[in-house]
C-alpha cells in the first residue's frame, strides 16, 4: 500500500489538480493515463484461501477449475503445478459454483456469489458462460440472484441448463429459486419458486434420467444484528419432467422447520439419494432414501458443525464406492454405510473448514478437498495430503505497515488463516518467497497494528477483540485484551474490533468493545475512557424475514457476530484529546477532552445516509484538527451504494464526497496522503480509487 501511495503521490504532484482541470484532455485524470501503474503481488501463497467449488475435467483429469469464495475462478492444466486466474476481468470476484459441460469440456459455467450464509461473503451478479475453456466469458443473466449454489448442464443437450439460486442473503426478493434455460442461457424460466425469503441451495440430477432432479430449498436471512437459518420454506422437492412440475417430499423427513439441506445422489445406484438436513438450534441429521425420495430413513444425527450448518452442510457421494458419502464441515467426516456411522477425515497437515470436494473419473483413491485454507490433494484415499501452496487467494480483512529498513513489512489479518507478515521488497534476486512470510497470531486474523520507531512490536488480533502483542525477534506473543471489572457488563467486541496506535505516544493504544479502552504501556494495562457508545439494543427483538422469532426457532447464536459495538476509532494527529468512534449501529461519537465527554451524532440525521449504516472506517484529517472522514456501508441491509462523508467541524455537519464512485463499490477504507491534503485513496468492494481534489471526482 505504501508503494502504491508513493507512486500515485509523485504523479499527483506532477499533474496537479489545477492542471487536471485544464481543457486539454491529455492532462486530465483518466484511467488510461494511469494504466502503466501495475499492482504487484508480494504474497502470501503459503496459506491460501476459501474454496467454494472444484471441477475436474473427466476428459482430461489434469485440468481442474476452482471457484474461489473471494478470488474468482482459477484453472490448472497440469494438476496444480501452475495456475491461471481466468475470471479477473469480470465484474465480480465472488463465486459459488463452476461446472464443466459434460457434452463439451470447453464450455464452462460459473455461478457468482458465494454459496453459503457467512458473515463475510460477497455477492455476485448472475451466471457466466465460456465456450473457450475460460479464456473469455459472457454474463448470461440472473443478475439479481447474488448467490448461486449449483449449475447442472443436461448430459445430452448443452442448451438445457438448470441453476439453483439461494438469492440475496441480506434482503428479500431478487432472483431466487430454480431457473432453467433451453437456449443456452439466452432466456430463463423460473421453474421452482417458493417465496421472497426462500431460494434453492442444492440440486442433483439422476444420471439415468436427466428429467429427474432433486432440489433443496432454503429459507434464511442474515442481518447485521442477527441470523435465522430455518423456516417452513426449507424442503426437498423433486421433478420427473425436467422442472415443469414439482412435488415436495415429506415421507420420513422432519416435520419441524428445516434449514440448509445438502443433497447427493449415488452414481452407482441413482435410486439412492442422501440429504444432510439442518434443524433448529444446530440440530439435524443425515437422511437416506432408496426409492427416489418417496420415503426417507434417518441414518444419524450428523450435521455441519463449527461456524454452523449455514457455512457447510454440503455432502458428496463417492462415485467409486456405493454408499460412501462425505459431509463437508469444520471437521469433515465420511461414512461407508450410507450415513449411519461416520469417521473423521484425516486432518493431519491439512486445514479444516471444508466446502468443496472433487473426484478423479477413474482413480478411486484420488480426491481434492477445498477448504478455508485452500486446496488439498490425496492420491492414497486420505492417508496423506498435498497442499497446493501456489494458489494466492488469501482473504485479508485489514493491513498495516511498519517502518523496517531497508524495506517495510506488511501485516494483515486474514479470514481463517491467521495474522501474517511479510516484506514489501527483498534484495534477493529471486524476489519475495513464500517462506519470507510468517505468522504473528493464529485463528482468524483481523486488524493488525505496528509501533512507529520500533518494528519489533506488532499487534495482531483474533476475532472479537482477542488482541495480542507480538515481538518479532523473540516470536513471543502476549494476550492483552481488555477485560471488564467484576460486576460490570461483559464486553461486546466487534468481529473485527478496532485497534489504534497513537501518533502522539507510540506506546499508547486504543481498543474498543462497546466502550473505548486506552493503554499507555503497550497493552499491559488498560482503562476505559468512555461508557457504552452504542445504541445498546436487544437484537433478539429485531425483525428477521419481516417478523420476530421465538428464541428456540432458527436463531444460530454462534453464527452471529456481536452487535452494538464500536467498529472503528480515530485520533487527531494535531490534538491527542480529539478522538472519534464509529459504531456498527449508525453512530459517530466525538470527544475533545480525551474521553471525559462524548458528543453523539446519528447517521440518520445526515442527508442521504441510511440510519443503519456501519462505519467501515473513520479517519482524522492529517492537516486540520477539525476535519474527519468516514466510510460507511449498508450492504447488510441490502443496500449496495457507496457512502463516503466528510466533516470540517468535528462531526457537527457532514457532506458526501462519494461523488462518482460507482454503484456497488462499498467503501471499506480511506487514506489521506501525508503531503498533499487533497490526495485521498479509497479501497472499495471492487477497486482502488484516488482523488486529487478532496473527493469532488474519483
Amino acid at each position: 500500500m505504501k508503494y502504491i501511495i508513493t507512486v500515485a503521490l509523485l504523479i499527483g504532484l506532477v499533474i496537479s489538480p489545477t492542471q487536471a482541470a485544464k481543457k486539454d484532455s491529455s492532462l486530465r485524470m483518466t484511467e488510461k493515463l494511469f494504466s502503466g501503474m501495475k499492482l504487484r503481488n508480494i504474497g502470501p501463497a503459503y496459506m491460501s484461501g476459501r474454496i467454494a467449488d472444484i471441477e475436474v475435467d473427466p476428459q482430461n483429469p489434469s485440468i481442474w477449475y476452482v471457484a474461489v469464495g473471494s478470488g474468482g475462478v482459477w484453472k490448472t492444466k497440469n494438476a496444480g503445478i501452475t495456475w491461471m486466474p481466468i475470471f479477473d476481468k469480470e465484474a465480480v470476484y465472488s463465486t459459488g459454483d463452476v461446472t464443466i459441460d459434460p457434452n463439451n469440456s470447453n464450455i464452462i459455467w460459473v455461478g457468482t456469489g458465494e454459496n453459503n450464509a457467512g458473515r463475510h461473503i460477497s455477492f455476485g451478479d448472475g451466471v457466466y458462460r465460456s465456450s473457450d475453456g475460460g479464456q473469455t466469458w459472457k454474463n448470461m443473466g440472473l443478475k439479481e440472484s447474488e448467490h448461486i449454489s449449483d449449475i447442472i448442464v443436461h448430459p445430452k443437450n448443452s442448451n438445457i441448463v438448470w441453476v439453483s439460486s439461494q438469492g440475496p442473503l441480506w434482503s428479500k426478493g431478487g432472483q431466487r429459486g430454480l431457473f432453467k434455460t433451453t437456449d443456452g442461457g439466452q432466456t430463463w424460466e423460473h421453474v421452482l419458486k417458493i417465496d421472497q425469503w426462500t431460494g434453492v441451495t442444492s440440486l442433483v440430477i439422476d444420471s439415468r434420467n436427466p428429467d429427474k432432479l432433486y432440489a433443496a430449498s432454503w429459507q434464511r436471512q442474515r442481518t447485521l444484528p442477527t441470523y435465522v437459518g430455518t423456516g417452513p420454506g426449507s424442503a426437498i422437492h423433486t421433478t420427473d419432467d425436467g422442472g415443469t412440475t414439482w412435488r415436495k417430499l415429506s415421507q420420513g423427513l422432519p416435520k419441524s422447520d428445516m434449514g440448509k439441506i445438502g443433497l447427493a445422489i449415488s452414481s452407482k445406484n441413482p435410486d439412492v439419494v442422501y440429504a444432510a438436513i439442518e434443524l433448529n438450534q444446530r440440530k439435524g441429521g443425515l437422511y437416506r432414501s432408496d426409492n427416489q425420495g418417496a420415503s426417507w430413513t434417518k441414518m444419524s444425527d450428523a450435521v455441519g458443525g463449527g461456524t454452523g450448518p449455514h457455512y457447510y452442510q454440503e455432502i458428496f457421494a463417492d462415485p467409486h464406492r456405493f454408499d460412501r458419502i462425505y459431509m463437508a464441515s469444520n471437521n469433515s467426516q465420511y461414512s461407508d454405510d450410507g450415513g449411519k456411522n461416520w469417521k473423521p477425515l484425516n486432518n493431519k497437515n491439512k486445514h479444516v473448514d471444508d466446502h468443496a470436494m472433487a473426484f478423479h473419473p477413474t482413480d478411486p483413491n484420488f480426491m481434492l478437498v477445498g477448504s478455508d485454507g485452500g486446496i488439498y490433494e490425496t492420491r492414497d484415499n486420505m492417508e496423506k495430503w498435498r497442499f497446493l501452496s501456489n494458489l494466492p487467494i488469501t482473504q485479508f480483512y485489514k493491513i498495516a505497515v511498519d517502518d523496517s529498513k531497508p524495506f517495510y513489512f506488511v501485516y494483515g489479518g486474514t479470514q481463517d488463516n491467521s495474522s501474517q507478515g511479510g516484506p514489501s521488497r527483498t534484495t534477493k534476486t529471486h524476489g519475495i518467497k513464500n517462506n519470507d512470510w510468517f505468522l504473528i497470531l493464529d485463528w482468524d486474523g483481523h486488524q493488525p497494528a505496528t509501533e512507529p520507531g520500533n518494528p519489533d512490536i506488532v499487534y495482531g488480533q483474533r476475532q472479537q477483540g482477542n488482541l495480542a502483542r507480538y515481538h518479532r525477534k523473540t516470536n513471543e506473543y502476549v494476550s492483552i485484551q481488555p477485560q471488564a471489572s467484576p460486576g460490570e457488563p461483559g464486553e461486546r467486541y466487534n468481529w473485527d474490533a478496532p485497534i489504534l496506535v497513537s501518533t502522539h505516544n507510540p506506546q499508547r493504544l486504543y481498543h474498543a468493545s462497546q466502550r473505548i479502552w486506552r493503554s499507555d504501556d503497550r497493552g499491559s494495562s488498560w482503562r476505559p475512557i468512555s461508557g457504552d457508545l452504542t445504541k445498546n439494543e436487544n437484537r433478539m427483538h429485531m425483525p428477521v424475514m419481516d417478523r420476530t422469532w421465538s428464541v428456540d426457532s432458527g436463531f444460530d447464536l454462534l453464527a452471529m457476530s456481536n452487535f452494538n459495538t464500536i467498529a472503528n476509532i480515530a485520533e487527531s494527529p494535531h490534538d491527542e484529546d480529539i478522538l472519534y468512534a464509529g459504531t456498527d449501529d449508525g453512530l459517530i461519537q466525538v470527544t475533545s477532552d480525551g474521553g471525559k465527554n462524548w458528543q453523539r451524532y446519528e447517521l440518520a440525521d445526515i442527508k442521504g445516509i441510511p440510519a443503519t449504516a456501519y462505519i467501515n472506517d473513520i479517519r482524522a484529517d492529517l492537516f486540520d484538527k477539525d476535519t474527519v472522514y468516514a466510510a460507511l456501508d449498508n450492504h447488510k441491509f441490502g443496500d449496495y451504494k457507496p457512502y463516503l462523508i466528510k466533516s470540517t467541524d468535528r462531526g457537527k455537519s457532514w457532506k458526501s464526497i462519494a461523488s462518482n464512485l460507482p454503484d456497488k463499490h462499498l467503501v471499506w477504507r480511506i487514506v489521506q496522503d501525508h503531503v498533499n491534503k487533497n490526495l485521498l485513496f479509497v479501497g472499495t468492494e471492487f477497486g482502488l480509487f484516488f482523488t486529487v481534489d478532496a473527493g469532488k471526482s474519483w
